[in-house]
């Protein structure tokens, strides 16, 4: 496990715990920790509030999160390393290697029903899968939708099937666009982790321990809680419609029963694992210049580069259209700052958890970070300390 010691000094982080502890004192979040880095340097390890709010048990950095969407960049990760090794091209069609998505339908503007569509004109290829461009999606954000209602019925997120089964499940459901031509977050994730597991020949979990987990030595990361007494309590807010309404209800089924403490078929690449701050510390520094790296120089720069067609951008149920935020290969990319974010995040990459975690990577300002609390969708405070960060990063140089 990474030794979370500071190890450049001179950094006021204050701002920044005032704050977290401000929303700990609100009933806002349960606890919270974080880290930041500038280069390869900790500049910055805190960890505020509970584990257990109920039973009163302190947070620390040995404590165990359900990472949801995090996972995401190990996905990423392990797909880059393949690409690497010239398994595959960006572009190529994911149909050569999982033909169950081969030929494509589109379901039509307006549709009604799911034979409302017409052939894709151009195949998904593994680059739209990166990108969240691929036409598929969740159907988790658009309840009642034609698409919702079909995810659900196919069982296409069922933690009771395996990715392959999960293929099958896809394989005669409509997309809701054109390959490439718009943005919708999406199961892409998941079809990356059968990708691996199709090139490899090894279950996903297998090629991510050998690969990623156990050459970083990040062993409390895993799709079952290495020891779930270290399991943080995981919460929802008092209404999700307004994430800064005090009050906190218990929630450890979240996603589903059992989760992370036994193990489940679905070896999900898209919001499957457990990990630690110190794990997750480990991952994104390998990924910054100054050291040896998981991935190389070239494939990390790709990495960080928008990957969407000009004038599209991201977008978000019930926010819309995410104006300056496009994607890359393996989370958001900030093209343009928004007014919440500050000026020095250009470049940034990006991608957060359902459960308020966060991990950014600036090449651009050399800085990264990473955030971790239990609190169910709505993350203000997510916002506000990563600005903070960057103003104390800032004041330093």
């Amino acid at each position: 496990m990474e030794d979370l010691k500071v190890t450049a000094t001179g950094y006021d982080f204050r701002p920044a715990h005032v704050a977290m502890q401000r929303y700990v004192d609100g009933n806002l979040l349960s606890g919270v920790s974080s880290a930041v880095l500038v280069g390869r340097e900790l500049v910055d390890v805190t960890c505020i509030g509970w584990a257990d709010k109920e039973a009163q048990i302190p947070l620390r950095v040995d404590h165990i999160f359900r990472v949801f969407s995090y996972t995401k960049l190990v996905t990423s990760c392990a797909a880059l390393l393949l690409f690497e090794e010239g398994c595959f091209q960006l572009d190529d069609p994911i149909d050569a290697f999982i033909p169950q998505l081969a030929n494509r339908r589109v379901l039509r503007r307006g549709a009604t029903s799911l034979d409302q569509t017409e052939r894709a004109v151009r195949p998904i290829t593994i680059r739209h899968l990166m990108s969240h461009s691929s036409g598929l999606s969740y159907g988790l954000f658009d309840p009642g939708t034609l698409i919702f209602n079909a995810y659900t019925e196919r069982k296409v997120t069922n933690p009771a099937t395996t990715l392959a089964e999960m293929v099958d499940a896809l394989a005669d459901l409509p997309l809701l666009y054109h390959p490439g031509t718009s943005w919708e977050y999406s199961v892409a994730t998941d079809v990356l982790a059968r990708l691996v597991e199709v090139i490899s020949g090894q279950r996903f979990d297998a090629f991510i321990q050998s690969r990623i987990l156990g050459p970083l030595d990040m062993a409390d990361t895993g799709f079952v809680a290495s020891d779930p007494d270290r399991l943080v309590a995981y919460y929802k807010g008092a209404d999700l419609l307004d994430p800064m309404k005090p009050g906190l209800r218990r929630a450890d089924d979240a996603p589903y029963p059992g989760a992370y403490l036994r193990p489940f078929p679905r070896q999900s690449g898209g919001s499957g694992l457990v990990s630690t701050l110190p794990d997750m510390v480990a991952l994104i520094r390998s990924l910054l210049p100054g050291g040896p790296t998981l991935l190389k120089p070239d494939t990390i720069k790709l990495m960080t580069t928008n990957q969407l067609p000009e004038g599209v951008w991201m977008r978000f149920p019930p926010y819309g259209e995410l104006q300056g935020k496009g994607h890359g290969l393996a989370g958001a990319v900030i093209a343009e700052p928004a007014a919440y974010d500050h000026r020095d995040a250009r470049g940034e990459l990006f991608w957060g958890g359902r459960g308020g975690t966060q991990w950014w990577i600036s090449l651009n300002a050399n800085t990264a970070g990473v955030i971790m609390a239990q609190r169910d969708m709505g993350h203000p405070f997510v916002v506000e300390f990563k600005r903070l960060a960057y103003e104390a990063v800032e004041r330093k140089s």
